[in-house]
This record gives structure tokens, sequence and C-alpha cells, in this order.
């Protein structure tokens, strides 16, 4: 079990969203966060206080964790200095890149010497079968998005979180680093074997009741070019009876793609309700979230009521103004 609480190291992320797992531990846990350490330059803020490893330590803290996501998931040279002080002071050690902390030779060594934990949450744990693609007890809803980091996570937290305030069996299926960090559990998509995501993601929402929902994380976008791969894992894999499209309105283009426009949500309704209706043919898509952190509140309400008239569906941002509508529309079906 990784010790709470947490210090989030945003190390020098150029940007927030960089900054993602923080910001989603922030946001879902706050009570595990005494606050943040930051490099010079780093473009992210948790509206945390800005704390040395001494203050957070006397603070409380016991895990120093890895906040950023950065392309390709590696370990800076540039933080390297600060994980291994932050050994040396007594901290546990958190990451979900894919440069696993074990593989740093320096900072395995000073954990074996100082006799901290290093934990790498992007490492499956278990060995996963290949997909059967054989229908499941229960029911399941997976948030399918026009571009990655445009919200589909808290999308599937704030559904889940809706809906058992509602009494509804619902449980919350994490697939990426930042949802393992927030729940302790879940499957690391992208670090699993291409043959196996499929198969993972059908272990992860197994046979249940007949009036039970899994709500699983979303990941990728099917329009990207650099990971659709694992979004058609989750789609299949899931075999989803509801789908919820998820989309943040002020991008000029696809997250690390400046070549790439982001695709419309009619086609991305069309693509995904076509290829989740390959596992589940009577998939529906039940609702649109609009990530609007980068709107005034007007300009959020007035874009959420046109997407709605547009679609006729349900459409909220369901961080900012609740997720109660959406969770009705998954009890009418």
């Amino acid at each position: 079990m990784i010790e709470t609480p947490y210090l989030l190291f945003l190390g020098d992320a150029p940007d927030p969203l960089a900054a993602k797992v923080a910001q989603g531990i922030k946001d879902w846990r706050p009570e595990n966060c005494v606050g943040q350490f930051r490099l010079e330059g780093c473009k992210a803020d948790m509206k945390l206080p800005d704390m040395t490893l001494a203050e957070a330590k006397a603070a409380g803290a016991k895990t120093l964790v890895i906040g950023v996501a950065n392309r390709g998931g590696v370990i800076s040279q540039t933080w390297k200095k600060v994980l291994v002080e932050a050994l040396e002071e007594g901290f546990d050690l958190a990451s979900g890149l894919h440069n696993l902390l074990r593989d740093e030779e320096d900072l395995a060594a000073v954990a074996r010497a100082t006799g901290q934990k290093l934990h790498d949450v992007r490492i499956p744990s278990v060995k996963y079968p290949i997909a059967n693609g054989e229908p499941r007890k229960g029911k399941r809803l997976l948030a399918v998005g026009t571009d990655c980091s445009v919200g589909k996570m808290y999308t599937a937290l704030a559904l889940d979180a809706s809906m058992r305030e509602k009494g509804m069996k619902s449980t919350f299926r994490a697939t990426g680093q930042t949802g393992i960090l927030i729940t302790g559990d879940g499957v690391p998509l992208d670090a699993v074997i291409a043959d196996f995501m499929a198969g993972s993601i059908e272990y992860l929402t197994p046979d249940n009741d007949e009036d039970h929902w899994d709500i699983i994380e979303g990941q990728g976008s099917l329009f990207h070019v650099s990971y659709s791969g694992v979004t058609m894992a989750l789609v299949h894999g899931g075999q989803p009876d509801a789908l919820v499209l998820c989309h943040e309105p002020t991008r000029s283009h696809m997250r690390g793609l400046p070549g790439y426009q982001l695709p419309s949500l009619e086609a991305v309704r069309d693509v995904a309700l076509q290829l989740a209706q390959v596992a589940n043919p009577a998939c529906k898509v039940i609702g649109i979230s609009i990530n609007t952190q980068h709107m005034g509140e007007d300009e959020a309400k007035a874009y959420c009521k046109e997407i709605e008239e547009k679609f006729g569906l349900p459409t909220v941002d369901p961080y900012r103004h609740g997720a109660d509508r959406l969770a009705d529309a998954v009890a009418a079906l």
C-alpha cells in the first residue's frame, strides 16, 4: 500500500495538463495532499502550499508522488536530485510513468540504503487473459473522448459518485495511473501487452449483479493516432451498455499533435457507437460531458445548452455542475 498523505511533485511541468496526475489526486483525494514541490519554470499549480522536502516531512507527508505525465512517461534527469533527496529524507516514491523507478539504478540503490519504498503503479500485477467477447452479467458504461485529457476520468468519477448518492449500484474502474493512485486499484491499461489489453478490461469488469454498473475510466481517443489502440481495447473489452462522449471545446488541435484537428462530436458518436456495438449490439450513447474549465460560467452553460439542443442528449460539465443528469440517463436505460 502507498502511504498517505502525499507531497505532489510537479517537476518542471510545461503546462497544467502535464501535471494532470497531481491535479486528479488533488481534486478527488484532497485529504491526502499536504503540499506541492515545483522546480524552476514549472507552469502547473495545484493551489497547494509550495513546500521543501523538510517542510513536507514536518507536515506529515509520507510519499512523494510524481504528479507529472510527460509524453513518453520518462523520469527526467532534472528530477533526479530531488527524488534522491526525498528518499534520503525518509519519503517513499510513487510514480505512474512508463519509465519505472525501480529501473533507475541510482534511485534503487538509495531506496535500498534508506529502506524506503519505490511504488511503480504502471506495472500490471495480474496475468491477464486474451479477450473472449463473452457477454457478462451486470452493466457497464465507458467514457469516450474527442482527444486525450479532456475529462474522461473526471466524468467517470463524478458519475460514479452521483449514482451511488442516488442509491444505484456503481463502481468506478480505474484504467490509468491517476485513477489507480486515487482509488488504490485498477488496470494500468497502456502498460499491458497489446494482445491482452481487451482481456484485462474483461477481467476488470467481471460478472456482477444485473443492476450493478461498472463506470470505466476512458483512455486516449479513437481519433488520436498516438493512443487509439488503448481506446479500442476499452471499447471491445468493456462491452459497454452505455457511452458518454467527452469533449474540451477550447482545444486548437489534438493533444501533442499540432497537425491534427479534433474530430467532431458527431464523428466520435458514430464511430465509437459502431465499434462498441460489435461487442454489445445494445450499446447506446446516453449523454455528453463538456470540460468547461477554460470558460466562464455563462459561456459554459450556454455551450452545454447548445450541444444538448443539437444532440438531444443531457449535456453537462459533471465536475463543475454535477453529474446527476447523466446518472438519471443511466437509470432510465
